[in-house]
This record gives C-alpha cells, sequence and structure tokens, in this order.
C-alpha cells in the first residue's frame, strides 16, 4: 500500500485535496436543485475519508516530525505563507473529522428539511476550516481558519437549531471571538519578536518556536491570550457554560460535529501552540498548578453536574467538559503515556460522544423528546436501538475492552507518576461517569413503559444502522486493538514533550521524559 501510494505522489496532493475538495462541494451545492443538496454533500465527505484513509499507510512514523508538507508563499512582504503539513497527532484528528463528516451528513437526511442548500453548503466549509486548523504550519493561516470554521458554525446553530438558538449561536460566538482575538494579539508579539532577532518577517510555526524570545512578564501574557482562546473551546471551567446551550440547541448534525471534532481544535492548540511556545510559564510554578487544578475540577464538576441533568443531550455534554479535563490533564502532566493518552481521549471522545449525540437525536426524532422522564422501559419496543446505546455509554464510561478506556488509563497512569494526588482525585470521574450514564439508562430503557407515546417507536431504520454500525466497529476496534494507533502517536508524543523540555529552565522540576523499565509506554 505504502509504495501504490508514493506511486501516486499522495504526500504531495492530499492535503491540498482534504482542504479544497470540500469547497467545490459546497459551490456545487449552491448551484444544484435543494433537492440534491444532501446527495453531494454525503459524496463530498466520503470521497474525501477514502481519500484520507490513505493517510494511516502514508504516515511513516520513524520518518520526519511533520510530513505531506507543501509549502507556497501567499503575503510575501508579511512573510505569511500557504504552510502545511501533519505529524502523527494531527494526521488522527483529520481522520476523525474525515470519518465524521459523512456520518453527520447521513444523520441528518430526514432532520434538516428546510433551507438544505445553505445547511449542507455550510457543513462543507466547516470541514475545510477544521481540517486547516490541524494542518496549519503557519500561525497566521491557522488563525484565519480558527476564525473561518466559526462562521459556520454560528449559522448552523442561529438557523437550524431549536427555540434558543439564537441566545446559543450568539452566545458561541462572542465567548469565542473574545479569545481568538486575544490570541491575534499574542501571535502577532511573538511575530514581531522573532522579526526583530533574526531579521526575517515569516509567522512560520518553527520560525518562531526559534527565534520569539519574549521577557518573563510578556511570555506571562502571551500564554494568558492562547491559553484563554483555547481554554474557551475545550471548554475548561469556568469557561464552559456556552457549551450546554450550543450542544442542546444545535441539531444534531451541529452537535456531533461540535463535540467530535471542535472542541479537540481547544486541546490541540493547547498542545501544539501554548505549551511549546511557553513552557516556562505553562509548566512550571503557579500557572502550571492551577491548570491542573482547573482540569481536575472541570472532570469532577462536569460530571456532577451530568448526574443532575434531566435532559439526556445537556447530560452528554456536561459529560464532555468532564472528558476533555482529562485532555487537559494527560498534557500537563508531560509523560509519554498521558500525552498518548491525552491524544486517545480526544479521538475517542469524538467517536463515542459524537454516537451518543446520533442516538439522542433518532430518538428526539420520533418522540420531539429529550427528557428521560418521558421515556422509560422502551428497550422492549426499540431492542436495537437500546443495545447499541448501551455499548455506546459503556465506552463513554471508559469499560475495558471498549475504546473510552485506554485513553482516561493511560492518562491516569502517566499523571500518577508525576502529580499524584491529581490521578488520584480523576480517578473518582471514572465512577462518577459511571453513575449518570448507568442512572440514564435505568431510566429511559429500562423498567415499565409508562407513557403512551412509546409502546409504538419504531426501531432503527437502515440509514441509521449506516450512521451507527461504523462507530460501533471503530468504539470496539480501538477498544481491543489500540497499538496501532498508539504507535503512530509515540513519536510524536515524545518530541512534543522533548521540545517542552528542552525549553524549559533547569529549575523546573518534571518527570521523567521515557517511562522506567517496570512502566514501557503501551504500542
Amino acid at each position: 500500500m505504502q509504495t501504490l501510494l508514493a506511486g501516486l505522489a499522495y504526500d504531495r496532493w492530499i492535503i491540498a485535496a482534504l482542504l479544497w475538495l470540500p469547497v467545490v462541494g459546497a459551490a456545487a451545492i449552491l448551484l444544484a436543485p435543494a433537492a440534491r443538496a444532501k446527495y453531494i454533500a454525503f459524496g463530498v465527505t466520503l470521497l474525501e475519508f477514502v481519500l484520507s484513509v490513505g493517510l494511516w499507510w502514508a504516515y511513516v512514523p520513524s520518518g520526519p516530525a511533520v510530513q505531506f508538507i507543501a509549502q507556497h508563499a501567499w503575503v510575501r512582504d508579511w512573510g505569511i505563507q500557504y504552510y502545511v503539513g501533519m505529524d502523527g497527532i494531527s494526521v488522527f484528528l483529520v481522520l476523525l473529522t474525515t470519518f465524521l463528516m459523512p456520518l453527520a451528513v447521513l444523520g441528518s437526511w430526514k432532520g434538516i428539511t428546510d433551507r438544505e442548500r445553505g445547511f449542507y453548503a455550510l457543513m462543507l466549509v466547516l470541514a475545510t476550516g477544521m481540517i486547516d486548523v490541524f494542518v496549519s504550519l503557519d500561525l497566521f493561516l491557522f488563525y484565519v481558519f480558527w476564525e473561518v470554521m466559526l462562521v459556520p458554525m454560528y449559522f448552523i446553530i442561529g438557523v437550524w437549531g431549536g427555540k434558543g438558538r439564537l441566545y446559543a449561536s450568539i452566545k458561541f460566538f462572542i465567548y469565542t471571538m473574545v479569545g481568538s482575538l486575544l490570541m491575534l494579539v499574542a501571535i502577532l508579539m511573538l511575530y514581531f519578536a522573532a522579526g526583530r532577532q533574526s531579521g526575517n518577517w515569516s509567522f512560520q510555526y518553527e520560525h518562531l518556536l526559534r527565534y520569539a524570545v519574549l521577557e518573563p512578564r510578556l511570555q506571562f501574557w502571551c500564554f494568558g491570550a492562547f491559553f484563554l482562546a483555547f481554554a474557551i473551546k475545550v471548554p475548561m471551567v469556568p469557561l464552559h457554560t456556552w457549551l450546554p446551550d450550543a450542544h442542546v440547541e444545535a441539531p444534531t448534525a451541529g452537535s456531533v460535529i461540535l463535540a467530535g471534532v471542535l472542541l479537540k481544535m481547544g486541546t490541540y492548540g493547547l498542545l501544539r501552540f501554548a505549551v511549546p511556545f511557553f513552557p516556562a510559564v505553562a509548566i512550571g510554578g503557579t500557572v502550571g498548578k492551577v491548570v491542573i487544578a482547573l482540569a481536575v475540577v472541570g472532570m469532577v464538576y462536569g460530571a456532577l453536574v451530568a448526574m443532575v441533568q434531566p435532559d439526556f443531550k445537556k447530560l452528554i455534554a456536561y459529560s464532555s467538559v468532564s472528558h476533555l479535563g482529562f485532555v487537559v490533564l494527560g498534557i500537563w502532566a508531560l509523560t509519554v503515556q498521558s500525552v498518548q493518552g491525552a491524544v486517545m481521549v480526544m479521538l475517542n471522545h469524538g467517536i463515542s460522544t459524537g454516537a451518543l449525540f446520533f442516538l439522542v437525536g433518532m430518538i428526539y426524532e420520533r418522540r420531539h423528546s429529550r427528557m428521560l422522564a418521558d421515556f422509560g422501559g422502551i428497550a422492549r419496543v426499540v431492542p436495537a436501538y437500546a443495545a447499541i446505546l448501551t455499548v455506546v455509554s459503556l465506552s463513554s464510561i471508559g469499560l475495558p475492552g471498549l475504546n473510552g478506556f485506554v485513553g482516561e488509563f493511560l492518562v491516569l497512569l502517566g499523571t500518577f507518576r508525576t502529580h499524584p494526588v491529581a490521578a488520584t482525585i480523576g480517578t473518582t470521574t471514572v465512577i462518577f461517569a459511571a453513575a449518570y450514564l448507568l442512572w440514564a439508562l435505568l431510566r429511559m430503557l429500562y423498567g415499565k413503559i409508562t407513557k403512551p407515546e412509546n409502546e409504538a417507536l419504531r426501531d432503527l431504520t437502515r440509514r441509521e444502522y449506516a450512521v451507527l454500525v461504523p462507530l460501533l466497529v471503530v468504539i470496539v476496534w480501538l477498544g481491543l486493538f489500540p497499538g496501532p494507533v498508539l504507535r503512530r502517536i509515540e513519536p510524536s508524543s515524545q518530541r512534543f514533550i522533548e521540545l517542552v523540555r528542552l525549553r524549559l529552565p533547569q529549575q523546573v522540576p518534571t518527570g521523567p521524559t521515557v517511562a522506567p523499565q517496570d512502566a514501557p509506554v503501551v504500542r
């Protein structure tokens, strides 16, 4: 397969294809009849996924740190370039995006019946924005597409959302925009600092890493700007309040992409930019302790609030706050296992939580309610739906043998070596997750049917099976055979740790770079 891909010069054109194919598809949708919009969107997103699958074989873990590089001048006078590439972390985030997009389109087949061309065109533009965020190696390009993906999601929530869609979309936009503008200021400070130091004006990631030398006070404020932008997107407590509103009001496809991909842009930003650029601020001293504390608080708080939610969709939204806390904790623990685990949690959360939002959307189409109290005993009526909901919930809890277990276990294992108290407290969230999801299943699926409306519910259709079965396959595959994924993530995780340690002051205490002999890196 690698020989075939090499013969096709796959590495030279794949990123360009993934970025611009959705844009071409969006234009085709706007020119086509409304009835054809969903077919075009599904065809384009499915083709994009098929093309992206080659990344699995084309990416060489032992090869260069960044692969599939494409570089062209954009605004030459200002040093702005179209500069893109992928490492072992961004490869899997791109695959997660291309995997979820056709499922999101297929999941909207019956739910979106108004202004279809606009909806599906925006979904494709959103795909381009998300992928470019994960592959950008020029910070100006990164910022442009960070903002680009904000616009389609704003309209997806605000036009096709629920009753409170306007409030939710405006809140989402304002929160994200405020953080983004501060990040832009920090990017410009790095740009000018690197330019003065080197005499070369460029927004290139490597250039800024090497030459952007700031005094400690400016490092603190620049880190704060980056951290705020990414922490809002994660979201971390107490910057999370936009998320439940956005999830509850968004259409099913919007919720799936929001949870599955957009939230990962926040943790990816922390991993790629905030920590490597300002490690002395991020990892050392008071700031590092505060971030770890916020991560643990978010894990516990999200789980406890999810436990008391009467709305199943809002319950899943708050569970995201808890799960993404694992990612932040894993990044700040700064061990190979914890960083590997953080990336695995990002992937697994996107798959499991995306599947949960699909399942909530499917039952909502039948009952026009998401309240747990409106159900009960429906496992007898919709056994296939109940079985899949149970499996996906168990994966979200972290049951061994399913995908959720691997990432959380590695995060806690790696964190225990450097921050044992935080790891111990974080372990309790696994118990809380079991409590809120199993209790929700009990109230929704089991017992007697108390509502007459539930007696005639229709079980899953062929289209719904087509949405859910691929997610189930990945859930089981990553649970039983995580090794191939972890092997591809490991070199990039190791490079991240080495980069951060190289830029840390010697007096800042951290854990060992590599695992001791009695705690080998999971492969």
